[in-house]
């Protein structure tokens, strides 16, 4: 009864706002308003999990809007709408996968930004799984440029030599999890250290997959 009464009185302060629009929600909606709602696009078939370089749905619309707002307007509540979306499409990999690892910023980017979106988008990714959430797995060593407006030969060139990995031989199936994909520059990077370290699967998922361009928003 109470925690009811409290979440009314929350809204009543700090009205919930759509995700994508920032539509004030008053009716039943979970994250997203109707006209928001209809426009998260699957990223496909072949792109679903569990496949080996998954995501989710396609970078464009509310999805990317309200991606861009967490990650460069510090709008750290909308993970409460991101995190449950992406944990929500995860089954497939139970049974096989043994970790959940987010693909990790520098200390230095971590220190600007103030959060690791990858890393609380990963987490409830693990708690849907049942599985051991492992942010210290990979490491990023080498600050490099947002991967944001270089062309795909240069994100490959950004990252190369960017990541460490530490072995694990109880959990070695990994799950790595990131916001956006791009040209999966990033994700190879981050596959390769780990397999040199032990893992001997490594699947890549993330919430939304981007058309790779001459620039992009993700790894």
């Amino acid at each position: 009864m109470w925690k009811d009464v409290g979440a009314a009185f929350l809204d009543l302060v700090a009205p919930r706002r759509c995700a994508g629009c920032e539509l004030e929600l008053l009716g039943g909606e979970l994250g997203w308003c109707e006209g928001c709602a209809v426009l998260l696009e699957d990223a496909g078939e072949s792109h679903a999990p569990p496949a080996p370089a998954a995501s989710l749905y396609a970078y464009g619309g509310p999805l990317r809007d309200a991606i861009r707002r967490l990650k460069y307007g510090r709008r750290t509540e909308l993970l409460g709408t991101l995190g449950p979306l992406l944990a929500g499409g995860v089954a497939p990999y139970a049974g096989r996968v043994d970790v959940v690892v987010p693909v990790p910023l520098h200390p230095r980017r971590l220190r600007e930004r103030g959060f690791d979106q990858a890393a609380l988008l990963a987490k409830p990714v693990a708690a849907a799984l049942c599985l051991r959430f492992d942010p210290r797995r990979l490491r990023r060593v080498r600050h490099t440029r947002a991967q944001a407006g270089l062309d795909a030969g240069a994100r490959v060139s950004n990252v190369r030599e960017a990541f460490v990995a530490r072995d694990d031989a109880r959990r070695p199936r990994v799950l790595l999890v990131d916001d956006v994909r791009t040209t999966g520059a990033t994700f190879t990077a981050c596959a390769e250290v780990l397999r040199r370290a032990g893992a001997t699967h490594v699947y890549t998922l993330s919430l939304a997959r981007a058309v790779a361009a001459s620039s992009g928003p993700g790894p």
